[in-house]
């Protein structure tokens, strides 16, 4: 993807981007214990339309993000200092969310991705106008190295009380969440689901729900360890993915069926794929600037 844009255009074309990275994902059913437009799943306190007034509070935020990549220049050993500017982007941005949604935590987890690499992409854009996805993954990493270690550090002394998800799941089970995968460079996008959306036949539709089930099914998702509250819930995810594809995914009436099923155990126990959803979102963003979605 060859971009030829002022600086305030590309801006605008990246927060676009993301936007709709956002609501393709919620736009995407049947998904398991997921907010889409024919269920709310195990969320009774959201709808699609929820998600989608979400996605469109948070367009300026990401807009900022590009602006803060555009204009960071960049010298060695610095990049980290980005990633401070969009944590205050992203705690803005957490707010204006709330506000959106009456106090409903629809994308907290897409905000600091997301906004990471929209940043990143906008950085690798003023250096070279020619797109590549693995130069912003490099971007990336220089940005995000040594966060775990810096985010973790200190939370043997903090108060269980004020410890997040993630974090307790760090301390429970030695998991290094989004932040691990973050700093990683988001391996199980680039690696997994990216390429593997880029050979999949089919609808968009179609596409993106064997992308996310691809995604469940090779990661340790972490709103499913917390709905489950053991952390073992990945291995039997893993399972029910597998036997997705062995039916044919989801081009084939097997493959729906047993989706549709997959669904409905996820609402009878309570079940999320949020951790999968978020990472579906930014393979859906990555493949939108290769023009791997139309």
């Amino acid at each position: 993807m060859t971009l030829d844009l002022s600086a305030q255009q590309l801006s605008s074309t990246l927060s676009q981007v993301g936007e709709r990275a956002l609501l393709y994902e919620v736009a995407v059913n049947p998904k398991p214990g997921l907010v889409d437009p024919v269920s709310a799943g195990p969320h009774p306190d959201m709808t699609v339309f929820t998600f989608i007034d979400s996605a469109t509070s948070l367009r300026e935020y990401l807009h900022r993000c590009a602006l803060a990549g555009q204009r960071f220049e960049q010298t060695e050993g610095e990049l980290p200092e980005l990633f401070g500017q969009l944590r205050r982007l992203g705690q803005h941005a957490e707010q204006m969310m709330f506000e959106t949604t009456n106090g409903v935590n629809t994308h907290k987890g897409a905000i600091f991705s997301l906004g990471v690499l929209v940043a990143a992409t906008a950085q690798q854009l003023t250096v070279n106008d020619k797109y590549a996805t693995n130069e912003v993954i490099a971007i990336t990493k220089q940005m995000l190295q040594g966060l775990t270690e810096n985010d973790f550090k200190k939370i043997k002394a903090t108060s269980p009380a004020s410890l997040t998800a993630g974090e307790r799941q760090f301390l429970k089970y030695g998991k290094a969440g989004i932040r691990g995968e973050a700093e990683a460079g988001f391996p199980t996008v680039v690696e997994l689901a990216l390429p593997f959306l880029r050979q999949r036949q089919g609808t968009t539709m179609e596409r993106l729900l064997d992308t996310l089930m691809r995604i469940a099914g090779n990661t340790d998702d972490s709103n499913l360890i917390k709905r489950a509250g053991d952390a073992k819930i990945t291995d039997w995810m893993h399972v029910q993915s597998n036997h997705y594809f062995e039916l044919g995914g989801s081009r084939t009436s097997a493959g729906q069926v047993f989706l549709k099923q997959l669904n409905e155990i996820f609402l009878s126990r309570n079940l999320s794929l949020g951790g999968s959803a978020d990472l579906l979102i930014l393979t859906i963003y990555f493949a939108l600037l290769e023009g791997q979605l139309c």
